[in-house]
C-alpha cells in the first residue's frame, strides 16, 4: 500500500510502498479518509517524542479520519507502529463515528489540538464549578487558539489570550478574548497589564521557557495574608524553550498548582467520553479548525506547510 514513509531519525517523510498493517483480533482494516499534521506527528517521527519507539522505518501519523468497511466515517488513532495513520489502509484499537454532517479535514485538522487544552479546562470547571479568568500561553497557535475557543464554550468568565501573530490575536480578540502581543516590549509588563488585578484560576502553557518564566514574576505576590486565588498552571507545550526556573516563593506564597498535561496523563477511558464532544463542537463550528489538503504524494509539502491551517495528508 501507499504511504508516507519516514526512514529515520530527521528524515521528512516520502510516499513509498509499505506492508499492510496486521490486524490484531477483533479489530477491522479502515481507508483513510484524512490524517492531520500536528507538533506530536513529527515530533514522534523524528524520534524526539516521549511517546516515540523509535522504530524505523515507519508510517507517519498519530490519529486520523477514516472510513469503514461498511461506509462509515470515524475518527481513530493510535495504530500500532510502525503502522501511522498516512497510509492508504489502517488497523487501529479504537473507532468512534463523526457527527452528522461534519467536515472529515476539519475533525482530522481539529481534534488533536483541540485535545490539548480541553481535559485542563473541563478538569478545573468540574472541580470549581467554573472557570473563571483563563490566560493561554501561545494562543496563536492552532492549539492555543482552540484553547481560546474551548474556555468560552465552557464558560469562562475571561480569556487572556498571549501571542505573536497579529492576525491571529485580531481573530481572538474578535471572539472577545483579551489579547496579549509578545512580538514586542516586556512580557512580563504586557501579561501584568492585561490581567490588572485579576488572578487567573487556570494558566494553560504552550510554550514554557522565558515566557513561563515571566508569567511566574507576574503571578508572584508580596504578604502573609492568605491568598485569595486560587491558580493551576498546566504545562501543555514548549515551543519557547524546555526549561523553565519555578521561583521558590511563588509556590510558598500562593495556592497554586504546577501540572503537565499530555499523552499518557488522562486516562483512556476519559479520552474516549470526550472525544464525541469535542468533535461536536468543531461540527458545529463553535471550534474553528481550518484544514489544508495534501495528497499523500506531496507529503513532504504538507509537512511543511506553515499558516493558520493544519496540514491534513489525504489518499489522493
Amino acid at each position: 500500500m501507499r504511504a508516507a514513509v519516514v526512514a529515520g531519525p530527521g528524515a521528512g517523510p516520502v510516499c513509498s510502498d509499505f506492508p499492510e498493517p496486521e490486524p490484531m483480533p477483533g479489530q477491522e482494516s479502515l481507508e483513510l479518509v484524512a490524517a492531520g499534521v500536528h507538533r506530536v506527528t513529527k515530533a514522534i517521527a523524528a524520534g524526539q517524542h516521549y511517546g516515540s519507539e523509535r522504530r524505523y522505518p515507519l508510517v507517519a501519523g498519530v490519529d486520523a479520519v477514516a472510513r469503514t468497511a461498511d461506509g462509515r466515517l470515524v475518527f481513530t488513532g493510535f495504530p500500532r507502529a510502525p503502522w501511522g495513520t498516512m497510509a492508504e489502509r489502517l488497523v487501529t484499537p479504537f473507532s468512534l463515528e463523526l457527527p452528522h454532517g461534519a467536515d472529515p479535514l476539519a475533525i482530522a485538522a481539529g481534534v488533536n489540538p483541540g485535545m490539548s487544552g480541553w481535559f485542563a479546562l473541563t478538569g478545573r470547571r468540574e472541580e470549581r464549578g467554573g472557570l473563571g479568568t483563563v490566560l493561554v500561553l501561545g494562543a496563536t497557535g492552532m492549539s492555543g487558539s482552540m484553547a481560546v475557543q474551548s474556555a468560552f464554550a465552557l464558560g469562562a468568565q475571561r480569556v487572556v489570550a498571549v501571542g505573536r501573530n497579529p492576525e491571529a490575536l485580531e481573530r481572538l480578540a474578535a471572539r472577545g478574548a483579551t489579547t496579549v502581543s509578545l512580538a514586542t516590549g516586556d512580557p512580563a509588563a504586557a501579561i501584568a497589564g492585561a490581567l490588572g488585578d485579576d488572578t487567573p484560576s487556570l494558566v494553560l502553557d504552550y510554550l514554557w521557557g522565558p515566557v513561563a518564566e515571566a508569567t511566574f514574576a507576574v503571578l508572584g505576590r508580596r504578604g502573609l495574608a492568605e491568598d485569595e486565588g486560587d491558580i493551576t498552571y498546566v504545562q501543555i507545550g514548549s515551543l519557547g524553550g524546555p526549561d523553565a526556573a519555578v521561583p521558590a516563593a511563588l509556590l510558598r506564597s500562593r495556592k497554586i498548582r504546577i501540572v503537565g498535561s499530555g499523552a499518557g496523563s488522562v486516562s483512556a477511558e476519559r479520552t474516549m467520553a470526550e472525544l464525541p464532544r469535542i468533535m461536536r463542537l468543531i461540527a458545529d463550528g463553535a471550534l474553528e479548525a481550518p484544514a489544508t489538503a495534501y495528497s499523500l504524494e506531496r507529503v513532504g509539502e504538507a509537512w511543511a506547510h506553515g499558516g493558520p491551517s493544519r496540514a491534513v495528508v489525504v489518499p489522493g
